[in-house]
């Protein structure tokens, strides 16, 4: 099977990969090398140092061997066809895990070849980080029942947040700027996947999303290929900034989080990042944690 979108593994795989990354978190050494031998090829149209190094990580603890291709190299859709690049990579690996612009892209891979294609970043989804993120979630507290708010743009994370954290039943609330709200399209996803009551909530207003919520999550304002809109984001944005005022209104307990690189200062200040209360190193150490687990799960016999 494929991991191109977050719902692709439904309720159960999404379950047993979370289980399976607690494990893999708590008892490395008994998933040493427990792939040895198959081929990983992580491709990556887009700068990275999280999700490359954990993913090169990972593969290699498990005795996999990563194969890192870039796009001057691959040239995807470009120098070479889609379905071209899938079908020739299909020869050669086992597994094809791929950061890219645009999300028909892994869709076209998908559908060329048998491996499993893994969507390591788009423009609509970022599936792997939100496995990261529940198993942060779940290190604080059951994801059943959970209230989880995401501050600012309705994005690629925040897409895959609410339809895998809809899924695991935590109730996710989205306060973004007027325009900037998830697509319907996402929203309809998460709604109709969600399970034990969990519910999506969409708002203009910071303060009504964190109020009692026990995580909250914010990220970059202009995300990569957004750079000439930084200046004006920044000020529509502004309220929306997690400061100490606006992580006071969450739960006593709640944690913060945010899938880095942050631009501190503008999204978040540095005494919520630095909080005592937030999991945003624990998050980026689970990146690998979850990609063991996925790999796992997806090269099962």
């Amino acid at each position: 099977m494929d991991f191109v979108n977050v719902a692709d593994l439904g309720h159960e795989g999404l379950a047993e990969v979370l289980e399976l990354a607690k494990q893999v978190k708590t008892n490395r050494a008994d998933f040493a090398g427990a792939r040895p031998g198959l081929r990983v090829g992580l491709f990556f149209e887009k700068p990275s140092l999280r999700t490359r190094i954990s993913c090169e990580v990972a593969t290699t603890d498990l005795g996999m061997v990563p194969f890192v291709l870039k796009q001057d190299e691959v040239g995807l859709g470009k120098r070479e066809a889609v379905g071209d690049v899938g079908r020739v990579l299909d020869r050669y690996l086992d597994v094809l895990a791929f950061r890219v612009f645009d999300h028909q892209n892994l869709v076209g891979l998908a559908d060329s070849a048998d491996a499993p294609v893994i969507n390591l970043l788009c423009d609509i989804e970022h599936p792997c980080q939100a496995l990261a993120d529940l198993q942060t979630v779940a290190e604080h507290r059951p994801l059943q029942g959970a209230t989880i708010a995401f501050i600012g743009d309705g994005n690629n994370v925040c897409n895959s947040l609410m339809i895998a954290g809809a899924m695991m039943g935590s109730s996710i609330r989205v306060a973004s700027p007027e325009g900037n709200e998830p697509i319907a399209e996402m929203l309809a996803i998460a709604r109709g996947g969600a399970t034990s009551g969990a519910e999506i909530f969409v708002t203009n207003d910071p303060a009504e999303a964190v109020t009692g919520a026990d995580v909250v999550y914010t990220d970059v304002w202009a995300s990569m290929g957004q750079e000439s809109e930084a200046a004006e984001r920044r000020q529509r944005f502004q309220p929306f900034q997690v400061n100490l005022e606006l992580f006071d209104k969450a739960k006593d307990d709640a944690i913060f989080m945010h899938c880095l690189p942050a631009h501190r200062g503008d999204e978040v200040t540095d005494e919520v990042a630095d909080h005592p209360r937030s999991r945003i190193f624990d998050q980026a150490e689970n990146r690998m944690h979850a990609f063991k687990a996925l790999l796992l799960h997806l090269t099962a016999d």
